[in-house]
């Protein structure tokens, strides 16, 4: 079994019965938009924004994950992308919008945790909802293998 297939297998097997499927897939993306947000507001030594103003601990998270997805999956990184560009893009915007973006971190977080509390409701959901915490960068790629398996894509 290769390692796109473990971390796979093993998030699906935390997975089989959820008590609400839908708003899992909803609070998935929410989770993790709310977290690299909070890594975004972290101040970031000066010779980040030297180099750019979008190098902050948020966009290296990111960096790191989609390197990590090319090392495990070739097409499951490419689909990654989109979600990647749309949650870096969110972040920016909500950076320099009026909105406070520790706040707006906070409570997106918050939701997404209650959310996947919502959707495991009535199976383990303190330990399933601490997994997904622990796995939260696999579980969009988990949403996007399941969409892919119904399309019939390898990947």
């Amino acid at each position: 079994m290769n390692e796109t297939d473990r971390w796979l297998a093993e998030y699906d097997g935390l997975h089989q019965e959820l008590g609400n499927p839908l708003v899992h897939w909803l609070s998935v993306p929410i989770l993790v938009v709310g977290i690299v947000g909070l890594l975004w507001a972290l101040p970031v030594p000066l010779e980040f924004v030297e180099i750019s103003p979008l190098l902050n601990w948020g966009s290296c998270f990111l960096l790191a994950a989609v390197v990590y997805y090319f090392v495990i999956s070739l097409s499951l990184a490419i689909g990654m992308l989109p979600f990647v560009a749309a949650v870096m893009a969110f972040l920016v915007w909500l950076d320099y919008s009026a909105y406070s973006l520790p706040v707006a971190a906070t409570g997106l977080t918050l939701a997404g945790i209650v959310g996947l509390s919502a959707g495991h409701f009535g199976h383990g959901t303190l330990r399933a909802v601490l997994r997904d915490l622990q796995l939260m960068m696999i579980a969009p790629l988990w949403l996007l293998s399941r969409l892919y398996r119904r399309v019939g894509m390898p990947f």
